[in-house]
């Protein structure tokens, strides 16, 4: 949970992919995120967090329904949503957040 911690700090945005071996429409995000990645490079970190391993993490930010993608930037959320979410409408969300 500290490490967790000390990488949501930054003045970096993070996004966290929150997910499950288990869950199906996980299984949709890597590819999605990995577009996101290399369009925005440096400019955000991108983690994915296993509920089911974290699970203190995924209770602190009450994590209900996988996937859920959040951004953190200096260890405040500025944005929360569940569900599998396209590269383009996921860069325009991002946007305000670089």
């Amino acid at each position: 949970m500290s490490k967790f911690n000390d990488i949501i700090q930054g003045s970096t945005p993070v996004l966290i992919d929150f997910s499950a071996e288990w869950c199906q429409p996980c299984k949709m995000m890597p590819p999605i995120l990995k577009d996101v990645k290399k369009q925005l490079g440096e400019r955000i970190r991108i983690l994915k967090v296993d509920v089911d391993r974290n699970p203190a993490i995924a209770q602190k930010y009450q994590i209900r329904n996988v996937p859920t993608l959040m951004v953190f930037k200096n260890g405040q959320v500025v944005w929360r949503q569940a569900g599998v979410i396209p590269a383009q409408q996921l860069l325009q969300m991002l946007q305000p957040h670089i």
